[in-house]
C-alpha cells in the first residue's frame, strides 16, 4: 500500500472558456469538480496505475463533503482516510483558455487546523505508517500547510515514517521544505523555482545536487516541458520527453510523483522511474483536469523518452 498526504486538501473547480480576456464577461463552456490538491492528485493516478492507495489529510464544510463524495465517485481504489476539521476546505479555480490552451489558476486558503486535529492526525499517521495489517510501501508528502499546521509538520512526518522503515517523497516548497529536507527523505521533487529558492542557485545541475548535500537521498527536479534532473547515489540523469506538449498543465508534477513513486516500489531502476514519470507528466498535459492522464499519450511518450547522464558521471 501507498499513502498519500495532502493536509490542504482542495476541491479543484475547472472551467473553460473560448477565450480568456481581462475585464470582460465570459460564458463557461464546461466545467469540471474533481478532489484536489497535490497529494490527492498522486492518489488518483496511482490507483490508475493499478496500485493500492490510501489518502489521508484533512477535509471539512461543504468543498470537503464534496472531496470526499469527488473520491468515492471518480477515485476507484482510494482509500478515503481524510480526518474531518473544523475549518472549510478550500477550492481552487483554473480556467483554462481554449483559444491558447492556457490556464490561470485561483487558489483560496486553506483551514485553519487546531492543535488538537494536529495531534489526531499525527496519532493516526503513526498507526498507518506502522500498520501490520495494511504494510505501508511508501509515503508521499504533498502540498502547502493549511494555517495552524506546524511549519516543520513534514520534517515530524518524515522522521515518522523513516522510524517505521517506510520510504518517504517529498513535494512541497519555502520552509517547509527546506526543514523537510533535513530529515532526510527519501527523494524530494522541487521544480526550478523552488529549487532556486531552496539553494540559492539558479542553475538546476549544481542545484540539484547541492539539495542532496542538505540530506535527501535523492532530488527530482521538474524542469517544466524540457523534463526532470535528477541526483541520485547512482548517478545524475536527464529526462526529456520526444517533443513539447500543448495542453492544460495542472497536476503534471503530481503526475510525476505518481510516476516516481510507483516505480520506487516495483523496484525499478532509477532510467526507467524518470521515464515513467515524465510520461505521465505528458500524458497529464492531455488530460481535462489534475490527476487524470489520457493512457495513450502516456504510451506512446513512454517509450520515447530520453534519458542520458548528465555531467560529471
Amino acid at each position: 500500500m501507498i499513502v498519500t498526504v495532502t493536509l490542504n486538501t482542495a476541491l479543484d473547480v475547472t472551467y473553460r472558456v473560448p477565450k480568456l480576456l481581462p475585464y470582460d464577461t465570459h460564458r463557461v463552456s464546461d466545467t469540471v469538480e474533481r478532489p484536489g490538491g497535490k497529494g490527492l492528485n498522486v492518489a488518483r493516478v496511482l490507483a490508475a496505475l493499478g496500485h493500492e492507495v490510501t489518502a489521508t489529510g484533512f477535509a471539512g464544510g461543504p468543498a470537503g463533503e464534496a472531496v470526499r463524495a469527488g473520491l468515492a465517485a471518480h477515485a476507484p481504489g482510494v482509500t478515503d482516510a481524510l480526518m474531518p476539521c473544523a475549518g472549510r476546505t478550500r477550492r481552487t479555480l483554473a480556467v483554462v483558455d481554449a483559444a491558447t490552451g492556457d490556464t490561470t489558476q485561483f487558489n483560496e486558503p486553506g483551514p485553519l487546523i487546531t492543535p488538537a486535529e494536529w495531534a489526531a492526525f499525527l496519532e493516526r499517521y503513526d498507526a498507518l505508517v506502522r500498520s501490520c495489517a495494511h504494510p505501508v510501501a511508501a509515503v508521499a508528502l504533498c502540498g502547502s500547510l493549511p494555517p495552524g499546521v506546524p511549519v516543520g509538520a513534514y520534517a515530524v512526518l518524515v522522521r515518522s515514517a523513516r522510524a517505521a522503515g517506510v520510504p518517504v517523497l517529498l513535494d512541497t516548497s519555502g520552509e517547509a521544505l527546506r526543514r523537510g529536507v533535513a530529515a532526510r527523505p527519501e527523494m524530494i521533487k522541487p521544480n526550478a523555482a523552488e529549487l532556486a529558492e531552496l539553494t540559492g542557485s539558479r542553475d538546476p545541475l549544481p542545484a540539484t545536487r547541492d539539495a542532496r548535500r542538505r540530506g535527501a537521498y535523492a532530488v527530482i527536479t521538474s524542469l517544466g516541458p524540457g523534463g526532470l534532473l535528477a541526483a541520485t547515489p547512482e548517478g545524475t540523469w536527464r529526462a526529456a520527453p520526444p517533443r513539447t506538449l500543448s495542453g492544460n498543465p495542472t497536476g503534471a508534477g503530481d503526475s510525476a510523483v505518481a510516476g516516481l513513486l510507483s516505480a520506487l516500489v516495483e523496484g525499478l531502476d532509477w532510467p526507467a522511474r524518470l521515464s515513467r514519470a515524465v510520461a505521465l507528466s505528458a500524458a497529464t498535459v492531455h488530460a481535462p483536469v489534475a490527476g487524470e492522464f489520457d493512457p495513450r499519450t502516456y504510451e506512446e511518450v513512454r517509450g520515447s523518452v530520453t534519458v542520458t547522464a548528465a555531467p560529471g558521471q
